[in-house]
């Protein structure tokens, strides 16, 4: 017997108890216990009839370096993991979308330069957004982005690349990412970029 069946059976049995304390109590107290007890079993048993689905993470995408041989081929990876593994579209969205909680990326790659999407992930807090939408000095937001190369992301170099590719493509831009800039398995990593001063203040750019 599996566990779900086997609490629908005590669930039945709590029910019945409160049929036969109803049908054979008379003290009042005790008679709206079971009346108590007949509307929990009733709402366990609707609740145990629901169907369960297994709540399982999102498939990782797989980068794989042999099969990329164009810059098309890396955008069609960075379409798969910015909705998948990158997560960019739980905030974001492409279009207008009243669900998404942070600015449409649609045109994004002809707006931006590929370098300042690069910074954008790897370095969310370099660049604050001042808002001038009212008297005295403009406040300032910094940005709410994760950073994307960092756990619980932590997006490879390649993989950042490949979304960069996506985002150009869907805005209808060149490719400027290309196949020879994919570092592969056991060539030496980049020494990582060192984190801009937040002095240099820079107006909204679409976050």
């Amino acid at each position: 017997m599996s566990e779900v069946a086997l609490l629908q059976v005590i669930g039945l049995c709590i029910v019945g108890i409160g049929v036969a304390i109803l049908l054979f109590i008379q003290a009042r107290f005790v008679r709206v216990v079971g009346f108590v007890v007949i509307v929990l079993g009733i709402f366990a048993l609707v609740a145990l009839g629901v169907p369960q689905m297994a709540s399982l993470p999102p498939a990782e995408e797989k980068f794989d370096v042999a099969s990329i041989k164009t810059a098309a081929d890396m955008a069609a990876i960075g379409q798969k993991i910015f909705f998948s593994k990158g997560q960019c579209a739980l905030c974001h969205s492409i279009g207008p979308s009243e669900s998404a909680r942070c600015p449409d990326l649609k045109g994004i790659g002809a707006k931006l330069t590929r370098e300042f999407i690069y910074e954008s992930l790897t370095q969310p807090q370099a660049y604050i957004y001042l808002d001038f939408r009212h008297e005295g000095p403009p406040k300032e937001y910094p940005a709410r982005m994760p950073y994307i190369n960092k756990n619980p992301i932590g997006l490879t170099k390649n993989e950042i690349l490949s979304v960069i590719a996506f985002l150009q493509q869907m805005s209808g831009e060149p490719i400027t990412v290309s196949p020879s800039e994919i570092e592969q398995a056991g060539s030496p990593a980049q020494p990582a970029a060192q984190p801009q001063k937040v002095a240099a203040l820079i107006p909204a750019h679409g976050r």
